[in-house]
């Protein structure tokens, strides 16, 4: 099973390096008309780019893969045919997923700062500073990235 893992970690490392993510990237942006750069300071933030991470929360959910999909949103993507490990195997599903969901984000919110912080500290009125500090870190990298990221 080590081998698998390992040929797993491997091909994803080489997806990272190809075209086709970059491909992914340029979709994401197309279909949801959400700047490529921002979806990438998200990624950033979320998981250091990295597709297969995993993350527990103190409420018992769980966040998964490149863009940290919270595990709350499982059901409804298995009606959709998106799983749990395509999340973490397949990064170009994850920035989609991800991409999708601030998408509606953007269609509560409009397109600013506060759909972006709603992504990471959802939409309940006791969120408010969490978005608020979530924007932040996600402005900060997007401003600092000058529009370049080497990934």
């Amino acid at each position: 099973m080590r081998i698998n893992l390992n040929c797993i970690a491997t091909i994803c490392m080489l997806l990272f390096s190809t075209p086709a993510l970059s491909t992914c990237w340029n979709l994401a942006e197309y279909t949801y008309g959400i700047d490529a750069n921002l979806l990438k300071a998200i990624a950033h933030a979320e998981s250091g780019m990295n597709s297969a991470a995993m993350n527990r929360n103190t409420n018992g959910t769980y966040d998964i893969g490149l863009m940290q999909i919270n595990s709350t949103h499982l059901p409804r993507l298995k009606g959709i045919g998106v799983t749990e490990e395509m999340l973490i195997v397949n990064p170009c599903i994850s920035l989609l997923t991800g991409a999708s969901i601030l998408n509606g984000m953007i269609r509560q919110y409009g397109y600013g700062w506060e759909a972006v912080g709603a992504y990471n500290a959802g939409t309940s009125s006791k969120r408010v500073k969490l978005r608020k500090k979530y924007a932040t870190k996600i402005a900060r990298i997007y401003r600092n990235s000058n529009g370049y990221y080497p990934w």
